[in-house]
């Protein structure tokens, strides 16, 4: 009826910025075009990135190593709950495919109320003040035992169950944790594809590079995606995490 208050869903899916017909046209027009497949050829086919194939493959890895990583991440879960209040999981608000919104599941590594914390430490991003990425060295929000989960990646492990749930892939761009709302233009391309648990980003400096930098061996990634190239970071990473390169 008029007049009636909407409920806080509908204001909560008003206020979503990829709601904005001016912003969805923003990223339409920055994402690529990709027309061949990536098996055959064929003009209008899908890109690997895009494949039902990469979707399977992911999807089945994935669930392999949870199964493999099973004492594992009962172990990480344990540390994590004695370290201190608050819950095993931390689970943020990331920026996918086409700007759509998820929630990413990762092992906590900072105490409870970070979140609201942040912009009372906005002065001390290693990028700057008013970057859109927030990085911190010697985050003082960061747990004993969360350094060396993020030294090691090892908080990351949860995110096998986002590529299960068809949120992410193995490989591609890392999802933001900002909107993409906040992206420059040239940013919005990165967006064409699914984010990745790792990519060129992380084999190539991780967390030692700007965001413009990681666009561009996003947009790299993007032109020569294949089954072949996967396969060459998935077997580079493990590497570049445990030499803790870039890691903070």
């Amino acid at each position: 009826m008029t007049g009636q208050p909407q409920s806080a869903q509908v204001q909560a899916l008003q206020e979503d910025k990829r709601m904005d017909p001016k912003h969805r046209m923003r990223i339409d027009s920055a994402v690529h075009k990709q027309g061949r497949g990536w098996f055959t050829g064929r003009i209008g086919g899908r890109p690997w990135t895009l494949s039902r194939t990469n979707r399977c493959v992911a999807a089945l890895g994935a669930v392999s190593l949870i199964i493999v990583l099973a004492p594992l991440l009962l172990g990480l879960a344990l540390l994590v709950k004695a370290s201190g209040p608050g819950p095993v999981f931390f689970v943020q608000r990331r920026t996918g495919y086409r700007g759509r919104c998820f929630g990413m599941f990762k092992f906590r590594t900072m105490v409870a109320n970070a979140e609201a914390l942040k912009e009372s430490l906005r002065h001390l991003n290693k990028h700057g003040a008013q970057s859109i990425d927030f990085k911190i060295d010697d985050d003082p929000r960061v747990t004993r035992i969360g350094r060396w989960l993020r030294r090691s990646s090892l908080d990351e492990l949860p995110n096998l169950f986002n590529v299960v749930r068809g949120e992410m892939r193995l490989v591609g761009p890392r999802p933001t944790s900002f909107n993409a709302y906040r992206y420059k233009d040239s940013h919005l391309a990165r967006l064409s594809i699914y984010p990745g648990m790792t990519g060129l980003w992380q084999i190539s400096g991780r967390s030692d590079i700007d965001f413009d930098q990681r666009v561009e061996l996003d947009l790299s990634y993007i032109a020569e995606q294949s089954l072949s190239l996967d396969l060459k970071i998935l077997l580079k990473t493990p590497f570049k995490v445990f030499s803790g390169h870039g890691a903070s």
